[in-house]
Formats: C-alpha cells, sequence, structure tokens
C-alpha cells in the first residue's frame, strides 16, 4: 500500500493497532447484528455489536466482519478492503447504498476509529492520567470547532469527555491524549490555560447533540466495556502475530468458525499469503517481512479432526506461513525438473494464493507422521484442483499454536481405473 492510495487518516489509524483495541472490537464479533439502518443500533450500543448498515444476512455480516477484522487487526489498507468488499459484494448480491469508495472508507474508517478510540480509552484508565488533553487529527478539511478543541487540558473525569470523546463524526480523525499534570500538555503542543468555551454543551436541535458533533456519536466509545477490555488486552502476549489471532475464544463457537471461514474466502487473504511468498522467495531485503503470516483460525470441526489424528487439542490454532516453509518448500519442490521426473510440478509463489481454499475445503484430510526436519506431528490436507492433486503437509506446531507447511506436493492426478 502506498500513500497515495489511502487516506492519511485512515493510513495512521490502521497502522497504530495495539492490544486493547483489538480486545476491543474482537469483542462485539460475538454479536452480529442485522439492521436496515446506520441508525438501528444507538451510540453505546456499538461497544457490543457488530453491524454494517443495511446488512441483515448472518453469511453477508458473517464476511464483512472478517474483511473489517483484518482491516483493523493486521493493518491491511483500503484497497485492500474494497478488493475484500466487492467480491462479497457479488457473492451475496448485496444492494447496499451509497457510492462504493465513499460507502467502504465509512465501513473500514468507522470502525478503525471507534475501535482505536475504545482501545485508548481502556488504556488511559489502566494509566490512571489525572488529565485528558484533545488533540485534533490534523485532516485537510479540518471542521471549526474540533480546530478549536484542539490543545483543550481538562480532568479526566470532566463531563465534556462523556459527550465529546473522539471521534465526533463521520471521519473524524481526532483522539485524546492523556497527562500526569496539565502543564505536561505544552511539551504535546496543548495549552493547559485554555478556556473551555461557554456553550459546550449546548445541544443542536438538527442533531440532538452537542455544536461540533455528528448525530449519534455524542458518547464515549468504549466506556461500558473498558474494564473487560483491560483485562483481556492484560492476559495477551504483546507480539503482533499473536495480536493478529487473539480475543477468539470469547466469540462463541459457531460465529468464530463462520469467522475463520470467511476470513480464508477474502481476495485479499489469498494475495497476502501469495505477496508473503513471493518477498520470502526473492530475498526482498527491503521489504520488512514479518516472521508468520496468517492464514485464520481452524474452525472447531478442524480443531477437532486435527485432535483425532494427533492427539494434539488444536482448539485456538491457525493456520500460517513462515519464512523457513517457504524456503523448505523451494528446496524440496522448486525444481521444475526434478519435479517433472516425479510426475509433479514446481511450487511457485503464485501456488500460495490457492492455500487458502484448499484449507478450508479439502477433499481429503489424513495423518501424515512426523517432519524429518522437526519431528512434530504432520497432516495431509489433499485438494483435487483440475489436472493436479494438491497435498499440503501441515506440521503442527503444538508451542505456537499453529499449521505450517512442511511441504507442498503438486502431482498430475492419476487416471481414473476402468
Amino acid at each position: 500500500m502506498t500513500p497515495s492510495t489511502q487516506s492519511p487518516e485512515i493510513r495512521g489509524i490502521l497502522k497504530r493497532q495495539f492490544a486493547e483495541q483489538i480486545a476491543f472490537f474482537r469483542g462485539k464479533l460475538g454479536n452480529l447484528v442485522p439492521t436496515q439502518a446506520w441508525d438501528d443500533l444507538w451510540k453505546s450500543q456499538h461497544d457490543r455489536a457488530f453491524m454494517v448498515a443495511g446488512a441483515q444476512s448472518a453469511d453477508l455480516l458473517a464476511d464483512l466482519a472478517a474483511a473489517v477484522d483484518r482491516g483493523i487487526t493486521e493493518g491491511v489498507g483500503i484497497d485492500q478492503f474494497r478488493k475484500d468488499f466487492a467480491a462479497l459484494v457479488k457473492k451475496h448480491g448485496w444492494d447496499y447504498t451509497g457510492e462504493f469508495n465513499w460507502r467502504t472508507r465509512i465501513i473500514l474508517r468507522t470502525n478503525a476509529a471507534t475501535s482505536y478510540s475504545a482501545g485508548r480509552l481502556a488504556q488511559l484508565r489502566e494509566g490512571g492520567f489525572s488529565h485528558w488533553m484533545y488533540k485534533h487529527g490534523g485532516s485537510q478539511d479540518p471542521r471549526p470547532q474540533h480546530l478549536a478543541w484542539n490543545g483543550l487540558v481538562l480532568p479526566a473525569d470532566h463531563p465534556f469527555w462523556q459527550t465529546h470523546a473522539p471521534p465526533n463524526g463521520w471521519g473524524c480523525s481526532c483522539r485524546i491524549v492523556g497527562l500526569r499534570r496539565p502543564e505536561d500538555a505544552r511539551k504535546l503542543g496543548g495549552d493547559p490555560d485554555k478556556a473551555l468555551a461557554d456553550g459546550w454543551d449546548k445541544i443542536d436541535a438538527k442533531t440532538g447533540e452537542p455544536i461540533g458533533v455528528d448525530k449519534g456519536w455524542g458518547y464515549q466509545p468504549g466506556a461500558t466495556v473498558a474494564d473487560d477490555v483491560r483485562q483481556m488486552a492484560a492476559k495477551t502476549q504483546q507480539w503482533e502475530y499473536s495480536l493478529a489471532k487473539s480475543y477468539m475464544q470469547g466469540v462463541p463457537e459457531s460465529v468464530r468458525d463462520s469467522l475463520a471461514v470467511a476470513y480464508r474466502g477474502l481476495p485479499s487473504v489469498a494475495d497476502g499469503a501469495r505477496r508473503y511468498a513471493d518477498n520470502v522467495l526473492r530475498e526482498r531485503a527491503q521489504v520488512d517481512i514479518p516472521p508468520y503470516r496468517t492464514l485464520g483460525l481452524l474452525t472447531s470441526d478442524q480443531a477437532g479432526l486435527v485432535r483425532d489424528l494427533t492427539n494434539i487439542d488444536a482448539s485456538g490454532f491457525d493456520f500460517a506461513l513462515d519464512r523457513s516453509s517457504i524456503l523448505h518448500v523451494r528446496g524440496q519442490h522448486g525444481d521444475g525438473d526434478a519435479e517433472q521426473r516425479r510426475g509433479q510440478r514446481a511450487v511457485t509463489a503464485d501456488d500460495y494464493a490457492q492455500l487458502p481454499m484448499i484449507l478450508s475445503e479439502p477433499d481429503t484430510v489424513e495423518f501424515g507422521g512426523q517432519s524429518r526436519r522437526t519431528k512434530h506431528p504432520v497432516v495431509r490436507w489433499i485438494k483435487r484442483l483440475g489436472d493436479f492433486e494438491w497435498i499440503l503437509a501441515l506440521e503442527v506446531r503444538a508451542g505456537r499454536k499453529m499449521l505450517v507447511p512442511d511441504s507442498i506436493y503438486i502431482r498430475k492426478r492419476r487416471p481414473a481405473q476402468p
């Protein structure tokens, strides 16, 4: 994602994901609410439920939730989200309202902004900051009232924050900064002597909110669940890959399974797997390659199957790629001539785009013994695609709670016996 393809407001929020933010958003996924209009859920009701205005079927909501969740937990850009959104609209025949770019920006931006603010609220309360400072988001077309509040310092328990905690409207990128002392604001561009203007709590007759706050935005995102969010975040190992799959165990199993399948069905996940493999295979030193690339959680049925085959409880495990497994597959199955002699073909970076689909829709799953490299148990996912049979030999890593390809065979299918 290049800077030119994504607004600074969206890009900034998506790159700041953190434990409390993800804990808040994942806490909503156990309650996917069908709606007709954006205000069917009102203010703090959004703290415990996920909705997209006009999305009414359970399958559509699960798919949209998976796409938004990936945007928040993995920081994918708006272009990838739009690709996923277009595919989901076509899949479900959804007649959504609004222009495409505007609607996709609103969906991703709103969920990213509110989850960020809710996560920050949990951190502010945990930190015990005595004062909070309003920080304008720096948008290119600032709202006069929001700009007027920039640098304002008030006690953390001031009633202003109950109705003016950012975001204060559609597209608002303002935020709160915690302070130990009011005078600390000067180091951050704030003004502890700035007075709150009279009439700050005057209600706009058109919106029913204080002047400068959009309709339905006069509340403190995350306030009703802040303690739960703090407790969840405190239990999490603080490293990026862990965050990408955290907090799903509290989601009802049926919803969790739907989200896992929906995740692997997103075009951006297939694209991400191909790009990850391509970066590893090309050894691109200038690219920041994360140690792991998730392909989504196992469903409860898949976890049960792994348990039956290996005697390992795979609940909470995910499918994943890592550098060593991709390089190992290249070493074993990357030589086109050698693979052709074995009745196979070489595995390329493009082939990794097929893995999410194969993992969700295998023809057969069977025990595959042990990995020669690590001695970990191996489970084979087998899928027939066209003239070839794909065999994913997945190493079960109980310590990391993941299944990672130990080998990938793509072999010519044998003719059917007469």
